[in-house]
């Protein structure tokens, strides 16, 4: 029993000492050279052959005793531009820089599910398959990987990942089945018009009016068009017009985003964002054109993988540390993009200290209990042991 203690001590803080390592040195998007540095250091010295896909993603393949199926492990690595407020010795070593997202816990864990899995690979039958990506908080590494090679021989079968969650203790985990994370489309806008003096409004067209008229009627949307009881939010975030009290400018430009769970719901919404940019200015004399950048798939668990991440995780951390989630998040992630290839699941690690005061994500003051780590180590290396086991049939 002593013995096995001191594995575990000795497990958690080399954990430790990596998630401080990584968080040390943020990264941003693509540009992760000091972390894929640590990364491929870590799995050097499990043993496990790995390579570079699209530029700073890093794959590793385990391969176990027998053919088998193949189970996809995903840990993000990017940092945000977020200027950190604790003072503690392994703090950013660059300022504006942070990993407020706890992708340095993410990766961590995935090290140590590596770990874990690297000492029992005489015990299972097929192969794990780590990911390590770039920019999920920017542009996305996850479909940049996939086009690159990444799920090509052997194809994954079905896909885990976790992440951080300060409203939830450490040690435990939340799964939700089904629609998970919403989708996004961010949308730029611009309203055109004649200038004018603000002393002569009648010779021109009020382009600022107009866009207001537009902004409020977009707020509409959701109220008035998406059941009450489907989660769909629609943001705007800047709007920009004119340069002196007294002028009525000719060029107003505003920006948002729309988050939306059904599919459906979300190609009518862009359609009627068209409408209304469109219709309103025009009414008014002004011109209205809206362009949309799209943003990641709605996340999607897979109902039956949520279950075993379920019993995988009641077997490492005990029932009571574990929940069953029933309301989605409008936040985004690109791991959709490996669920809308292979079933999968998405679950929430607990990074709180229990006490309530816990910062949020992309706060500078998001500080995980580290006591975390080997929590979601454990449950990933069950998780993936039980998906090669036959513990799910589809």
């Amino acid at each position: 029993m002593e013995k096995e203690n001191d594995r575990e001590n000795a497990f958690f803080e080399d954990l430790v000492a990596v998630r401080r390592r990584l968080h040390a040195c943020p990264e941003l998007d693509f540009d992760l050279k000091e972390t894929v540095g640590i990364v491929g250091e870590s799995l050097d010295s499990l043993g496990i052959p790995w390579r570079f896909v699209a530029g700073s993603g890093i794959a590793a393949l385990l391969e176990g005793t027998e053919p088998g199926r193949t189970v996809l492990l995903r840990a993000d690595m990017d940092a945000l531009p977020v200027e950190e407020e604790w003072e503690v010795p392994w703090r950013s070593r660059y300022p504006g820089r942070m990993h407020a997202c706890g992708h340095d816990v993410h990766t961590a864990c995935l090290l140590g599910a590596a770990r874990l899995l690297a000492d029992r690979k005489n015990d299972f039958s097929g192969n794990v398959l780590f990911v390590f990506q770039p920019a999920e908080e920017t542009s996305g590494g996850a479909l940049p990987m996939i086009r690159d090679g990444l799920l090509e021989g052997p194809a994954p079968d079905g896909a885990f990942a976790l992440h951080c969650d300060p409203s939830r203790p450490a040690g435990t985990v939340g799964v939700h089945r089904g629609a998970f994370r919403a989708a996004s489309d961010m949308f730029d806008c611009v309203v055109r018009g004649r200038g004018t003096h603000g002393a002569e409004p009648h010779r021109g067209d009020d382009v600022i009016a107009a866009a207001c008229r537009v902004v409020t009627a977009l707020h509409e949307l959701v109220g008035r068009t998406v059941s009450p009881a489907e989660p769909a939010v629609l943001s705007i975030g800047s709007f920009h017009g004119g340069s002196a009290r007294n002028v009525l400018p000719e060029r107003v430009e505003f920006s948002g985003i729309l988050r939306t769970l059904k599919q459906e719901t979300r190609v009518a919404l862009k359609a009627k964002i068209r409408r209304t940019v469109m219709n309103i200015p025009d009414i008014l004399g002004a011109v209205g054109e809206v362009s949309f950048t799209e943003g990641y798939p709605a996340l999607l668990n897979d109902p039956e993988l949520a279950d075993l991440v379920l019993r995988a995780a009641e077997g490492v951390l005990g029932k009571e540390n574990v929940a069953v989630l029933t309301e989605p998040s409008m936040g985004v992630d690109d791991f959709s993009f490996f669920l809308q290839r292979m079933p999968g699941c998405y679950f929430m690690l607990g990074t709180g200290t229990g006490k309530g005061e816990d910062a949020p994500l992309h706060s500078p003051r998001f500080r995980p209990d580290e006591r975390c780590l080997p929590a979601g180590a454990e449950v990933l290396a069950a998780a993936a042991l039980s998906f090669l086991a036959g513990d799910y049939q589809k």
